[in-house]
């Protein structure tokens, strides 16, 4: 048996191809699977479990049958849906994690985390971050009308594209918008743990580094743009892959 990990799949509207994917996936191999754990941005938006939106309706159905089937789904809230809440989770037979999350996967304690947090070069997302992180930030965005909610989120896609696109034109992009070295490091040595899977940078490797004497694993999942990405891990390892229809 093996369990499953996928993350920044960034569904919506406007890539049907995907999310085709994505149903494909949860109907055929995540139906034999010991789990699947979702480690955020499932959606390229997410402003509100009162979205009526077709994709989010087609996401809840296919995870609540996958869930009924008898595979556990878990999710971890990315930086595109850290709003998604415990009303659409009980609809989609989704278990929320906290970020970061220990998780014991065949006998190993592993952290599990979106992975924008090991971001910390990026100042200007992280001080966004931490403001929209706030409870009354959140309940006074979630108290609009559902079309200022969109619009906003609009508006916050368009103002990412454009500090990228700056930071791309400084030669910044790679350094700025991967993870910090130091805060992996340190990440690693505050939970005692030498395995460390994320999404969120979309550069999907396996790395390895030293750790306090000890040999330490981190797991960098694929994005969903132009294909799938999985990670399958069992009692013998992990296998990293593209993912395909």
């Amino acid at each position: 048996m093996t369990t499953l990990f996928i993350s920044d799949l960034h569904l919506d509207a406007e890539r049907p191809q995907i999310t085709d994917l994505f149903g494909h996936f949860i109907r055929s191999e995540a139906r034999g699977a010991d789990a699947l754990y979702i480690l955020g941005d499932l959606f390229e938006a997410w402003v509100g479990d009162d979205d009526p939106s077709e994709t989010g309706a087609f996401v809840a159905s296919e995870l609540g049958t996958l869930q009924r089937s008898g595979v556990p789904v878990y999710f971890v809230r990315g930086n595109r849906d850290f709003l998604l809440g415990d009303a659409y989770a009980r609809r989609a037979g989704m278990t929320i994690l906290p970020d970061p999350a220990v998780v014991m996967l065949y006998g190993r304690p592993t952290l599990l985390m979106h992975g924008d947090l090991l971001c910390t070069d990026d100042v200007a997302y992280q001080q966004f971050r931490a403001q929209t992180r706030k409870p009354e930030w959140q309940a006074q965005f979630l108290g609009q009308p559902l079309a200022a909610r969109i619009a906003f989120a609009q508006q916050a896609r368009a103002a990412s594209k454009a500090h990228q696109s700056g930071l791309q034109d400084q030669g910044r992009m790679e350094t700025i918008t991967d993870v910090a070295p130091a805060t992996v490091s340190s990440t690693f040595a505050r939970y005692g743990i030498d395995t460390l899977i994320h999404g969120h940078t979309h550069r999907p490797a396996v790395h390895e580094m030293e750790i306090e004497g000890r040999t330490c694993r981190r797991i960098v999942l694929g994005d969903w743009y132009d294909q799938g990405s999985v990670l399958r891990v069992d009692a013998n390892g992990f296998d990293l892959q593209r993912l395909t229809a």
